[in-house]
């Protein structure tokens, strides 16, 4: 479904799924995919007029105009509402009126602005929002946005794949490895980016527990070809061992569509926790 999505987009959508789960809600709205949209592209910001304090702020609102209900865990399956499954129809059909080859957060916006009775546009109509201004803006200079600065660091990236890995939500993660990424398992078996959707949940089973956590403990390359640094997993236990084991997880990331992608990943067992 995501397959024309660039990695931001979906990390917008994984972020709105992330808005579901705080919120309790079982499935994700317009207001989840809005928070999402600006979580992670600093670019959509520019269309709001004033463009101070415009996250906090939709926040707010929103808070005002929903049930906060008990929180969900991350782990569970979240699908779209009807009207963000019309938002995203309406992102795609929008980049294919601009030519765009890739769907990125701003058509998403605009998306958002056409399903006009959902809460989500009724809170940026309100705050002078319009799809047609923005859609002419990239209609006449889609090149206009500065990419490099509108992307989230590379750092900010790999954050949040290791926080993503506590939901196991593969659909999601795994748009974050690049199409030649190759994972090494603890005992060194090598996995290619379709076995590793395949296998997600066998991989990455230990890191989705309650007890795991991690820590990225070094930066050894960041250039602007190249990040490569290590992290560190602290009580990956399984319900069948009977202790918590030290994982180090080695990364390795490219640029690639505007953004970074996992290349390579090496999982070491460095010692065993009594």
């Amino acid at each position: 479904m995501f397959e024309r999505y660039t990695q931001s987009a979906r990390r917008a959508i994984f972020f709105a799924s992330y808005e579901a789960s705080n919120y309790g809600s079982p499935c994700i709205e317009t207001e989840h995919l809005l928070l999402g949209v600006l979580r992670e592209s600093k670019g959509c910001i520019i269309w709001f007029p004033g463009q101070f304090n415009v996250g906090p702020d939709i926040r707010s609102e929103i808070e005002k105009r929903i049930t906060r209900r008990d929180r969900i865990p991350t782990s569970s399956e979240f699908p779209l509402s009807d009207e963000c499954k019309k938002v995203l129809k309406l992102a795609a059909e929008t980049a294919e009126r601009l030519a765009h080859l890739r769907i990125e957060p701003e058509h998403m916006l605009i998306g958002i602005l056409r399903v006009e009775k959902s809460l989500a546009a009724q809170i940026l109509i309100a705050r002078g929002l319009k799809a047609d201004p923005i859609l002419e803006r990239l209609a006449k200079d889609p090149d206009k946005r500065d990419y490099n600065s509108d992307a989230p660091s590379v750092l900010a990236i790999l954050e949040t794949f290791l926080s993503g890995l506590r939901s196991s939500n593969s659909e999601e993660l795994l748009s974050f490895f690049a199409e030649n990424a190759q994972f090494f398992d603890v005992a060194g078996k090598a996995w290619d980016r379709d076995e590793i959707a395949t296998g997600f949940a066998t991989l990455f089973a230990p890191y989705g527990k309650k007890n795991a956590s991690y820590v990225i403990d070094a930066i050894l390359a960041n250039t602007s070809e190249l990040f490569v640094a290590t992290a560190h997993w602290k009580n990956a236990l399984l319900a069948s061992q009977q202790r918590g084991w030290m994982h180090r997880m080695s990364f390795v990331l490219i640029p690639e569509a505007k953004s970074w992608a996992i290349l390579l990943v090496q999982v070491t067992a460095v010692l065993p926790m009594v």
